[in-house]
């Protein structure tokens, strides 16, 4: 007999699936209570490295706009073609603490912090444009299905596939994990990706639905799984300092896909689903311009590892979208800063906006001299100088879907499967088959059940995929 599933309060759960939000393709609500307990919790099971993109390495450089973007967005740094915003960026591997290597088979963090003249964004992606996952509440599962065995201290393939065989919605993400991208062969040989579906909105109000996309200028290069062995655990943190020590710096290529709220409206998948591509047929890239990096950290320690990106940390004229796992992200991660580095992380230099900053924040641990002014808003000094919203930065409102109801909305019958088998037959016959040896390796230490379950999803995503799948766990 199960046991009851409960919250740390033990109060029983009714639904641990799926978060609640105002109709199906609508925002998060903030009675996501059980959501919120969740990723509190999990934000503070690691003192002090980070529970997720342990290790990292990074760089300074410079984003040089090259299409002005002022029909679509009153961001200030996307604003006449020619303008250079200094930028941090900070790779990363996902699943493995401080002590991993920088060439496991994992997806790569590609975080961005772009010092505007209207404060810091962060564009916090990864180097696949899809994710796991399209619902917070399991983000918690899936990172401890992919960590280490909690006896053994060892990694557990037989556990991730536990996990992908109960959530289809993997699939798509999954494959690329597996594919002859799932290990770069450093951080300059890989694409990034905003992955999410982000706002921006023109000083008309009109508001327009985006993804960014880094396209590296180095080409793709990766490692396969036997090779990778022969690497240094430090290799591809090596090659990034060691470049641009040399005066090669790395460069991406900075592309959009923009579709108007019609256009969202009729893409033939949901726009807000991070396990989805938008189809480029119906939403092609638009170059805006170029990153470079050109400059190393001084001190790792006080600059890569106490970097802090938010996917909150935005500027006027780019703004979130009711993609769940953004939503979410946008408490989370502050919330990871304040816990892991402190309340005033934002005070630190390499997170510090290059512009000036006003607020009524005060105290809390590494607090700087916050002056003796007054620190409550509203007041009587306005007229003396203390800071006042601006209206004038305002994004427009967003409009629930009709008839929208606050409940968990069941994504189990989405279709997790074309873009997934699409991109297997993309692929050539050699790419492949070093997709199914690697799943095969890890799928053949799980149970009989899991593996037949995989195979039902390979299958619906591509014949072809599910048969070369079974005959390499029969070899």
């Amino acid at each position: 007999m199960s046991n009851t599933l409960t919250t740390s309060a033990g109060a029983p759960i009714a639904d641990d699936n799926n978060s609640i939000s105002a109709g199906e393709r609508g925002p998060l609500t903030f009675d996501n209570f059980r959501m919120f307990e969740k990723l509190a919790h999990f934000n503070r099971e690691r003192i002090p490295e980070r529970v997720v993109h342990a290790r990292g390495t990074g760089a300074y450089g410079t984003f040089r706009l090259s299409t002005d973007l002022s029909d679509w967005t009153i961001a200030d740094f996307l604003q006449q073609a020619g303008k250079d915003t200094e930028v941090f960026v900070r790779f990363s591997t996902v699943g493995g603490g401080q002590d991993s290597s920088d060439y496991a088979r994992d997806p790569r963090g590609f975080a961005i912090k772009f010092y505007t003249r209207e404060g810091n964004f962060d564009l916090v992606g990864n180097n696949t444009p899809v994710f796991f996952l399209n619902d917070p509440s399991k983000f918690p599962d899936f990172i401890h299905s992919q960590k280490k065995n909690p006896r053994t201290n060892v990694p557990d393939p037989a556990a991730s596939f536990e996990y992908w065989a109960n959530h289809p919605q993997s699939l798509h993400q999954m494959t690329i994990l597996m594919s002859d991208r799932g290990i770069p062969l450093s951080y300059r040989h890989m694409h990034g990706f905003g992955s999410h579906t982000f706002s921006f909105w023109n000083k008309e109000g009109e508001r327009f639905w985006v993804k960014w996309h880094l396209k590296t200028q180095q080409g793709i290069k990766n490692v396969r799984s036997e090779d990778a062995a022969n690497y240094p655990a430090f290799g591809a943190q090596q090659d990034l300092v060691e470049s641009i020590d040399a005066g090669d710096y790395p460069k991406w290529k900075v592309q959009l896909q923009i579709l108007s709220e019609e256009q969202a409206r009729n893409l033939s998948v949901n726009p807000f689903d991070l396990t989805k591509v938008w189809p480029h047929d119906e939403a092609p890239l638009v170059d805006i311009g170029m990153l470079e990096l050109s400059r190393n950290v001084e001190n790792y320690f006080a600059e890569t590892e106490q970097a802090a990106f938010a996917p909150s940390n935005l500027v006027p004229g780019i703004g979130a979208s009711p993609d769940k796992m953004l939503q979410a992200r946008l408490f989370a991660y502050q919330d990871a800063h304040r816990y892991r580095v402190g309340a005033n992380v934002n005070s630190l230099p390499v997170n510090a906006p290059k512009c000036p900053v006003s607020h009524y924040q005060r105290d809390g641990a590494f607090a700087v001299n916050q002056g003796s002014e007054v620190h409550f808003f509203p007041n009587d000094r306005i007229n003396q100088g203390a800071p006042v919203p601006v209206p004038s930065v305002a994004e427009p409102p967003m409009p629930l879907e009709r008839d929208a109801w606050v409940k968990p909305h069941s994504q189990d019958n989405q279709d997790y499967y074309s873009q997934a088998g699409a991109l297997f037959r993309l692929m050539r016959d050699d790419q492949k088959q070093q997709l199914v040896d690697n799943i095969a390796g890890g799928l053949c230490q799980a149970s009989a059940s899991v593996q037949q379950r995989m195979l039902v999803q390979f299958g619906k995503a591509d014949a072809r995929y599910a048969e070369m799948v079974k005959a390499a766990l029969d070899s």
